[in-house]
């Protein structure tokens, strides 16, 4: 014997029992060698005629196996067949361990013969655990199998694949995909199949929707793998698909995914009713058809809720994607009230998930859509669940899923999805709420420092802007003011205040008052910014020592620019200190931005501010802004100036349209900082409305003063108020004569009032005060307070003016 044959013996990848590859024998009933096969001799190396006609125990099985034999021998008797491994003597005298299948074969008489068929031991093993491996796959494997043939028609699928389908394996063979899943999901499956076949490339873990007929409205998930099958020749025998349900892993990474998308998409602003919106949009339609988002109503304002989550709740978001829902749900905005035994109270009440997976009865309706049943039962709602917003121990309110479109209920799982949801936009809301309670105490803080309605004023006609900053950055301390002085003149003040909220605005109210009581002292703008500065640096140096105990306080720091009008002389004077400059529009059109000393920002301390003075012809308009009007991200400075002047620049309009012209045309909706516009169209008091005379410095001056004011007075045809002014020019022009020893001037203002002005050369100021009844004197000022509306001083380089206001008639 060679080794050739056994090599190409092992090598078969066929049945080892096949004719082609056995060993084959006959016994007799008394186990004699009757029948002898060529590759049984070619195997072995025993010739026929040297077995023939010897018994099977002699001639082929070593002694110290005869007793395994015959054990096997004897259960072949019993079981009129047997297959098993036993060790048969070849030629050479070594042991051959032969996987050895025995039939008994009858020929019409009493005795029997055995048909003997052999192929060796490894291979029969391999062989049987193939066959074990392919019966498994087809009868006890998890995962599907199914063969198609080469025109995708079923040949074989195993009771995996069966199940998924709901059918027997024997009613799949013949049939095709398309005559157990739906048409979409079955060209998916094809025309994978088909490239497999095409290219004989695998598919490997293809996750796939599967839908079946029997059951179209529940969505499966397989995974599927497929690979051709060729024959030994290489011809196309069709293809295998390997299938697997993998429907609970994707619905797991789909929640898993909608978990990140909600992180991302619930909680993009500081705004609870965005907040609300953006957690219903999350909900639709990828868990529910339809959510709601009721708050408690003290919540949708920013303010605390109840701690017992009781009281009624508004409708602050909607969600549907089923027509018709509307009709079944309380309109967005109104104000639900719920009772404490509906679904919808006990999760208020009890801070817990509700869960009603099917809502059948008339009384199901009711409880769970109370007044709307009816248009709740019409729309098909079938199954509904609510989830309480709570963070930080308060119940904010709670959103509820409905569904009528999709057919399966909710489940637990879909419970716990949403509960995460929840949790997330609860925190959300209450962050938003916190800060819409914070920005809107700092707003009112701010708007109540503001000016408000601004009066008429003979020197310039005042439109102002105010916008706020947007709700994620704050309320800012940007202000401005417009403070009425003497002699008909006009201070203009913006101001910016370093920072946002609370602190900054009330900053800027510190600030502004600062600004009205040294405006009332009628000092140059650069003395006023001198004072400001050293206010802001004390603030500042009170803040760091107090930042112990007020870690968040803002280290002050501000800007501002003031400026004072005068429309007798049309003189403006101004001076800032880090600010932007104004604008100045001409009447004819011409902008311009004047190059103003810069000054450093208020509350570095020490450095020095310098006025500019300007002339103004009639009808100008001066603009004072904040940078927060051209320091904007969609422009740069310069193009933000260019367009301010296109609109300062527009002919024919009111200096209120002017104002508002401006903001729509640089700012977007939300602008990141607080922006504050001050426009002034100035005026100018005709020189017949004006009357200055220079006084000597002698006894008559006084009465001197008396003659020309009422010839004045009555040329006016203010003759009523000769009497009263004259006793209040009499004392200024006498108290000047007294005190300064030197020239008067006397000036006469009409106006909406009528300002009565003394100027001399002291310094010195005048003080009111109460005489004693033995003073001969004192009472002057007193009686000159008593007739006026108003009255004060003011200091120039050469000396003091003192002034009164009178209204009149």
């Amino acid at each position: 014997m060679t080794d050739e044959p056994m090599t190409r013996f092992h090598e078969s990848p066929e049945d080892p029992f096949s004719v082609g590859n056995s060993v084959s024998a006959v016994l007799d009933h008394r186990g004699t060698v009757v029948g002898w096969g060529d590759r049984a001799e070619a195997f072995l190396g025993h010739r026929g005629a040297d077995v023939i006609g010897r018994p099977a125990l002699d001639a082929l099985v070593d002694p110290a196996d005869r007793e395994q034999v015959v054990a096997a021998a004897a259960a072949c008797l019993r079981a009129s067949g047997w297959f098993g491994i036993v060790p048969v003597r070849h030629r050479d005298g070594r042991r051959v361990p032969m996987g050895v299948r025995a039939r008994r074969v009858t020929r019409g008489s009493p005795d029997c013969e055995w048909f003997l068929v052999g192929a060796p031991a490894q291979d029969v093993i391999q062989w049987e655990t193939d066959r074990s491996v392919l019966d498994g796959l087809f009868r006890r494997a998890p995962i599907g199998l199914a063969v198609h043939a080469p025109d995708l028609s079923i040949l074989r699928v195993n009771r995996a694949v069966a199940r998924i389908g709901g059918i027997t394996p024997e009613q799949a063979r013949g049939r095709r995909t398309g005559d157990f899943v739906v048409a979409a999901d079955t060209e998916t499956v094809e025309r994978g199949l088909r490239h497999v076949l095409d290219t004989g490339d695998p598919m490997i873990f293809t996750d796939q929707p599967c839908r079946l007929r029997s059951d179209p409205s529940r969505i499966r998930y397989v995974s599927v793998s497929a690979f051709r099958m060729e024959d030994s020749a290489g011809e196309i025998l069709g293809v295998t698909q390997l299938v697997e349900d993998v429907t609970e892993r994707e619905r797991a990474r789909l929640r898993l995914d909608l978990l990140n998308d909600a992180g991302a998409r619930i909680g993009t602003t500081l705004d609870v009713t965005t907040t609300a919106r953006e957690l219903a949009d999350v909900l639709v339609p990828e868990l529910a058809d339809c959510a709601t988002v009721d708050l408690l109503d003290p919540v949708s304002r920013g303010e605390e809720p109840s701690q017992d989550g009781f009281g009624p709740v508004r409708r602050t978001a909607v969600r549907t994607d089923t027509p018709g829902a509307e009709e079944a749900l309380n309109p967005l905005g109104s104000l639900i009230r719920f009772a404490p035994e509906t679904p919808q109270g006990r999760c208020l009440a009890e801070q817990t998930p509700v869960l009603v997976p099917e809502v059948r009865t008339i009384e199901d309706y009711a409880a769970v859509a109370q007044e709307r049943a009816d248009a709740a039962r019409a729309l098909g709602t079938h199954s509904v669940m609510m989830l309480p917003l709570a963070a930080r121990g308060l119940v904010l309110g709670l959103v509820s899923l409905w569904r009528s479109r999709t057919p399966e209920p909710f489940e637990e799982d879909d419970l716990t999805l949403a509960g995460e949801f929840a949790a997330r936009a609860a925190v959300c809301i209450d962050n938003a709420r916190r800060y819409t309670r914070q920005h809107q105490a700092a707003l009112t803080l701010q708007v109540r420092l503001l000016p408000g309605e601004l009066p008429e004023l003979p020197a310039a006609e005042i439109a102002h802007q105010y916008i706020p900053a947007g709700a994620v950055e704050g309320v800012g301390g940007d202000w401005f003011d417009v403070i009425p002085l003497s002699g008909a003149r006009v201070a203009l003040v913006v101001g910016d205040v370093i920072g946002h909220g609370i602190d900054a605005a009330a900053t800027m109210g510190r600030l502004r008052t600062a600004v009205h009581t040294l405006a009332e002292l009628d000092l140059d703008p650069d003395e006023v910014l001198s004072h400001l500065d050293d206010l802001v640096h004390g603030l500042a140096a009170e803040q760091e020592h107090n930042s112990r105990d007020f870690p968040l306080d803002q280290v002050t720091g501000a800007s501002c620019l003031y400026a004072v009008y005068d429309p007798v002389s049309r003189c403006c004077s101004l001076a800032r200190a880090g600010h932007p400059p104004p604008a100045v529009v001409t009447p004819d059109g011409k902008v311009s931005f004047p190059e103003l000393p810069a000054g450093p920002p208020l509350g570095l301390g020490g450095l020095p501010f310098e006025a500019t003075e300007l002339e103004l012809p009639e009808g100008s308009l001066l603009a004072l802004f904040t940078n927060g009007l051209i320091q904007i991200p969609a422009l740069d400075v310069d193009e933000a100036l260019d367009r301010l002047s296109q609109e300062l620049a527009r002919p024919g309009c009111r200096v209120d349209e002017t104002a508002k012209a401006v903001v729509d045309a640089l700012l977007p909706a939300e602008p990141g900082d607080d922006v504050a516009l001050l426009l002034a169209r100035t005026r100018v008091l005709p020189d017949h409305c004006v009357a200055t005379w220079t006084l000597p410095a002698d006894p008559r001056a006084a009465g001197q003063a008396r003659t020309l004011m009422a010839e004045q007075l009555g040329a006016w045809g203010l003759g009523e108020l000769a009497f009263t002014t004259e006793l209040i020019v009499s004392e200024l022009v006498t108290n000047a004569y007294r005190y300064a020893g030197g020239p008067v001037t006397l000036r006469l203002i009409r106006g909406p009032r009528l300002i009565c002005e003394v100027s001399d050369t002291s310094s010195t100021a005048p003080h009111l005060r109460r005489a004693r009844t033995t003073d001969e004197g004192g009472r002057g000022l007193f009686l000159v307070a008593q007739l006026t509306e108003r009255w004060g001083t003011r200091y120039g380089r050469e000396g003091k003016t003192v002034w009164t206001e009178q209204l009149l008639p």
